[in-house]
């Protein structure tokens, strides 16, 4: 019986999604969870993988085990194990040929910037900038050129162990709002590469700043290649929103 499950997590403390021999990462937790219910190994296949320090609000994985009892219970379970920085938001029985990662069609992602010294109790859930306004229009503008199908190597970072092999990828929203002191960029695609949405935050807090322009923005796409131009944004400002799985398979 496959089980497809969406979960949450302050990813503050731990050393990322992807499981490890002995990291303390949310995959790990989960399946030490689930093997305890069960009595049994069980393993888990997220929909992909987030940094050391990046949240979720809609993680999905799945697994096979056989629960005969209503979903809720095995929530329940779940949560009379897991640590409180890990929620299970539901658990639905799927068909076999659901898969978590290799089933999505396209995920949203937000990063948040705070400009300015931000609460003690937000500090760890945004990125924590200088107190200076910033160039919405600008950030916006060059927001536009990077929406539509694109290489974005220029945009990634190389990672041995998450090497995409193809580099094009569609974005078909890219866009930052303002609300007083903070900043809501929100981002969805067909798929991202390895920290590809830290570097988009990065390059348009640059361009908020004017430190870069829109045609910088379009050049560096064009050439394929990482400058030292793109700051990547700290992990702590960006969280994995929702991931989406055609109508067939939801």
């Amino acid at each position: 019986m496959r089980w497809k499950c969406t979960c949450a997590y302050d990813g503050t403390d731990f050393e990322g999604w992807q499981k490890q021999p002995h990291g303390l990462t949310v995959q790990n937790q989960i399946e030490r969870a689930l093997s305890q219910i069960f009595s049994q190994p069980i393993q888990i296949q997220g929909s992909g993988r987030t940094d050391a320090g990046v949240h979720a609000k809609g993680q999905v994985f799945h697994c096979d085990a056989n629960w005969q009892h209503p979903p809720e219970k095995l929530i329940r379970a779940l949560h009379s194990i897991l640590p409180k920085s890990i929620k299970i938001v539901d658990a639905t029985a799927v068909s076999d040929d659901f898969h978590a990662r290799y089933s999505v069609c396209g995920k949203r992602y937000v990063y948040r910037y705070y400009l300015g010294r931000a609460g003690p109790m937000e500090e760890r859930y945004l990125w924590a900038c200088r107190e200076l306004p910033v160039d919405l229009d600008a950030m916006n503008t060059a927001a536009q050129r990077l929406i539509g199908t694109h290489d974005f190597t220029a945009f990634s970072a190389s990672h041995r162990k998450d090497n995409d092999p193809n580099p094009t990828k569609t974005l078909h929203r890219l866009e930052v709002q303002q609300e007083g002191s903070q900043l809501t960029l929100t981002t969805e695609g067909s798929g991202y590469l390895y920290r590809m949405v830290r570097s988009l935050a990065g390059a348009l807090y640059a361009v908020g700043r004017n430190r870069l322009s829109a045609d910088d923005i379009s050049s560096i796409l064009a050439s394929c290649q990482r400058s030292h131009r793109i700051v990547t944004a700290p992990a702590c400002g960006l969280f994995l929103d929702q991931v989406f799985y055609p109508s067939a398979q939801k």
